[in-house]
């Protein structure tokens, strides 16, 4: 196992790091990380502004039947067609904030999970298409945290230590009942990351194949709300 000691320079950010402890454990090299910038609102509680859309069916920036919309400060996101948002900027070095909820899900399959997802670095270079070039932290029911590596993306699990390039399930459940709003972030370090949900590390990833890209939330199947999407930009220093 790898180790790597990382020290924060706010308070608030310290305290955060107590929670990273198979995080830490993963990783490889000594290094200084402090905010780089202020935080960002990715969504601005009005529109979509900084964001593209994608649908299967119906390419980039196409959505005649409103799959994604902004209602009374939150994005809703129907989830009866497969595509996502994706921003227009590239993100690495950073801890993203999402706060979610699922809508009805009254009208799934008995047997079916709400679900969706946050991809991130996805590179500009990459296409858009169902499953791009990513990693996902999984946001379906009863699996929230879990990391989803897309396309040719490929990763060494924190917690078992082996080589993944598909799936590696969170260590712990810390998500809400449906309906309920959750927390998620991403903390993602060089070519390393945690997915921390309501405050609980649940997994982390480490030599990840990709380091810098876009982020996005998909269109799944489910009803999905959104009130807050934050990134707050980290500059590590070796």
């Amino acid at each position: 196992m790898y180790k790597k000691h990382i020290h924060f320079s706010t308070p608030g950010v310290v305290i955060f790091l107590l929670s990273l402890t198979m995080f830490v454990a993963a990783c490889q090299k000594t290094s200084r990380i402090e905010p780089k910038l202020q935080i960002q609102q990715l969504f601005n509680g009005q529109n979509l502004e900084g964001w593209y859309t994608f649908l299967v069916s119906k390419g980039l920036d196409n959505d005649p039947d409103s799959i994604f919309s902004v209602i009374d400060g939150q994005i809703r996101i129907l989830g009866t067609e497969n595509g996502y948002i994706c921003t227009k900027n590239e993100f690495e070095n950073f801890k993203l904030t999402v706060e979610f909820r699922y809508g009805d899900v009254s009208t799934l399959p008995e047997n079916k999970k709400p679900n969706s997802g946050i991809l991130y670095h996805f590179p500009a270079d990459s296409s858009d298409r169902t499953w791009p070039h990513a990693v996902e932290c999984q946001l379906m029911s009863t699996c929230v945290g879990d990391y989803i590596l897309m396309g040719p993306a490929m990763m060494i699990n924190g917690v078992q230590g082996n080589a993944q390039n598909r799936v590696f399930a969170k260590s712990q459940d810390a998500e809400k009942p449906i309906g309920e709003w959750n927390t998620v972030q991403v903390v993602a370090i060089g070519d390393s990351s945690a997915h921390i949900v309501n405050g609980v590390t649940v997994n982390s990833g480490t030599d990840c194949s990709v380091t810098k890209g876009k982020i996005l939330i998909q269109s799944e199947g489910a009803e999905l709300f959104i009130r807050k999407i934050e990134i707050e930009p980290l500059t590590v220093n070796e």
